[in-house]
């Protein structure tokens, strides 16, 4: 697999279209919606992708973009997947959360704006950030396989 970097730099970022949206949107299912469009968060421990340990990409549910790659992930212990650094800094955005009377950094995707998770600077080194992500915000590709293109744009690339 070429760097991260690199890879970052194929993917468009500008938005889906209000086509594109609505059509992605309804391929959700109500908890996937709850999640992603409404900034929720699946309870601890339960989901799907916690324990995965395949390599590959995890990208997100809604419109596809990678956001983080297998190896980065570690267990945090915290009842979510941990990664400790995205695929490209360029596909996550961070977002000052203040909501539950708590200061958080959400992350978003950087195309979709759907909500992932959050992010802590209390992760392992070399980066010492703990990305705390939602499984259902999440799709894994595994090594071997081809990313989905779900905006049509000549994304598909093999992981």
């Amino acid at each position: 697999m070429t760097s991260t970097t690199a890879q970052g730099a194929r993917y468009d970022l500008s938005p889906p279209s209000a086509e594109q949206r609505r059509s992605l949107e309804a391929a959700l299912s109500a908890e996937e919606k709850r999640v992603l469009l409404n900034h929720g968060t699946e309870a601890p421990f339960c989901g799907g992708l916690l324990d995965n340990k395949q390599p590959g990409v995890y990208g997100c549910r809604l419109c596809g973009l990678p956001l983080f790659v297998a190896d980065r992930k570690f267990n945090s212990g915290t009842g979510w997947p941990s990664f400790s650094a995205p695929f490209a800094e360029s596909h996550v955005n961070a977002v000052h959360d203040r909501s539950h009377g708590m200061l958080r950094t959400e992350t978003r995707c950087a195309r979709c704006g759907s909500h992932q998770g959050h992010v802590f600077p209390d992760g392992p080194p070399p980066t010492g950030l703990r990305y705390c992500i939602n499984s259902v915000s999440l799709e894994f590709t595994a090594e071997g396989q081809t990313l989905p293109d779900r905006l049509g744009r000549g994304e598909s690339y093999r992981v």
